[in-house]
């Protein structure tokens, strides 16, 4: 039976994106999302995540008021 091993990414919106996002590396040691090539991403058993919450407002997964938020 197929499993999944691990995700790519996990996306999000947060009201304060940046907040949060310093708050899961500084308790849980989830790396911020790289700014660049150089920088290691969050690894684990099966390969590295990308953890990145947005503004609330992002359009990035759709307007919020066509989805009917």
């Amino acid at each position: 039976m197929e499993k999944v091993t691990g995700i790519g990414g996990l996306f999000f919106r947060a009201k304060d994106p940046q907040g949060l996002a310093q708050w899961y590396q500084d308790k849980l040691g989830i790396k911020l999302t790289p700014t660049s090539y150089e920088v290691e991403a969050w690894w684990q058993e099966n390969g590295p995540t990308v953890f990145q919450p947005f503004p609330e407002t992002t359009e990035y997964f759709g307007n919020m008021s066509r989805l009917g938020w």
